[in-house]
């Protein structure tokens, strides 16, 4: 089985009780809200990939307040020529406040949506666990850095 490593930074957007997703298409071809975040380029610094991924995704620029911590998953995925890959997935969750920018979906890129959602209305979204990972991090702000153990899913 061939083993994957992806690095990844996403952003806690919260402001005016309101919370900011991307909505991104999966591998079931389901829409699915998601932090804007995304992976690392090689030799990038992961608050460099923030700052990048946010703007791509949302057309808004941010400042980054707080690292909220580190989460891993594992996901077992369907290989080229039927050879299973073992991804491990590294995701570092930051908080950030907007400074600028106009919010806009991304164009040409991974994600096709990008809007404002109550804090109250998220759980009745169709989201990515990597969401209430986020949620979990900034409301709880865990002094190390991990969420539950029971919260390491996609």
């Amino acid at each position: 089985m061939r083993r994957k490593l992806r690095v990844a930074a996403y952003a806690m957007c919260v402001r005016d009780g309101q919370l900011l997703l991307a909505r991104w298409t999966g591998r079931d071809g389901v829409p699915e809200w998601t932090l804007p975040g995304g992976g690392m380029e090689h030799g990038e610094d992961p608050y460099d990939t923030v700052l990048r991924e946010v703007e791509e995704e949302t057309g808004h620029l941010v400042e980054i307040t707080a690292l909220l911590g580190v989460h891993t998953h594992r996901l077992r995925l369907p290989g080229r020529f039927g050879r299973p890959v073992d991804q491990q997935g590294l995701r570092l969750v930051y908080e950030a406040r907007i400074t600028g920018g106009e919010l806009r979906p991304e164009v040409g890129g991974s994600t096709d949506l990008a809007a404002w959602h109550p804090l109250e209305a998220v759980g009745g979204l169709n989201r990515v666990g990597l969401v209430d990972v986020g949620l979990a991090l900034w409301r709880e702000r865990p002094v190390t850095g991990r969420v539950p153990a029971k919260m390491n899913t996609a």
